[in-house]
């Protein structure tokens, strides 16, 4: 325990629920793991099996941008989670170029990045499940990419559904004493309705944005840039 003193500092919240904060050394850790990551992934999983200074480049923007979209919430829930302006859209989008290693790992980068600016700090496993685990599986889109060339839509849809797997499961397991409260009898139901409502909402948003033709040209010119 001494050890973790070092990297975050325990507070209590306005529920009475102890929760936990980043020290400034534990930003500077985190900080430090984006970036080791973001590298990690264009080396092991550049495209053409390359390291790939263009991949590291659209994998940096990429978590840029989502983090910057991510604060345009059309949407905020009380107890976490938000509808925001395609940030899950965007993060997809690694995967979908350069595969489910690049994917999973740009996602997490994400994931810790938003553990760094807007921290909701429980357990060692809650951190796990609702940072790495959540925003990694948005990196399930690489499932694909590849010579099929399944279309962008079912590789998004496939990445919400990766991400609201692991928010389920940590509703269940860290959120439970909320159910009885919301009027729910199950932790289950309560996590599958929660979380599925702002989830369900911005990955409607995003199959629809998808659609529209000016915006498919774009990611398509988007796509031969990464790739070049």
């Amino acid at each position: 325990m001494q050890f973790f003193s070092y990297f975050v500092t325990r507070v209590v919240d306005e529920w009475g629920t102890t929760t936990y904060r980043m020290t400034y050394m534990g930003m500077y850790a985190i900080v430090t793991t984006i970036v080791i990551l973001l590298l990690a992934s264009s080396i092991f999983f550049g495209w053409r099996k390359r390291f790939e200074v263009i991949q590291l480049a659209f994998s940096s923007m990429t978590v840029s941008l989502a983090y910057i979209v991510s604060v345009i919430r059309l949407y905020r829930f009380p107890m976490g989670g938000s509808v925001t302006l395609f940030s899950m859209l965007v993060l997809s989008l690694i995967g979908y170029w350069y595969g489910l290693g690049a994917g999973i790992l740009t996602g997490i980068c994400y994931g810790l990045l938003q553990m760094l600016l807007d921290p909701y700090l429980m357990t060692p496993a809650q951190v796990v499940t609702d940072y790495v685990l959540a925003f990694g599986a948005l990196g399930i889109s690489g499932f694909f990419a590849g010579p099929s060339r399944h279309n962008l839509t079912q590789a998004y849809i496939a990445a919400v559904c990766g991400r609201f797997f692991f928010s389920v499961l940590s509703g269940c397991l860290f959120f439970s004493q909320y159910a009885e409260a919301a009027g729910y009898s199950s932790p289950l139901c309560y996590s599958i309705v929660y979380n599925g409502t702002y989830l369900g909402a911005e990955a409607l948003i995003g199959v629809l944005l998808i659609q529209i033709p000016i915006v498919k040209k774009a990611l398509d010119f988007l796509e031969r840039h990464a790739k070049e």
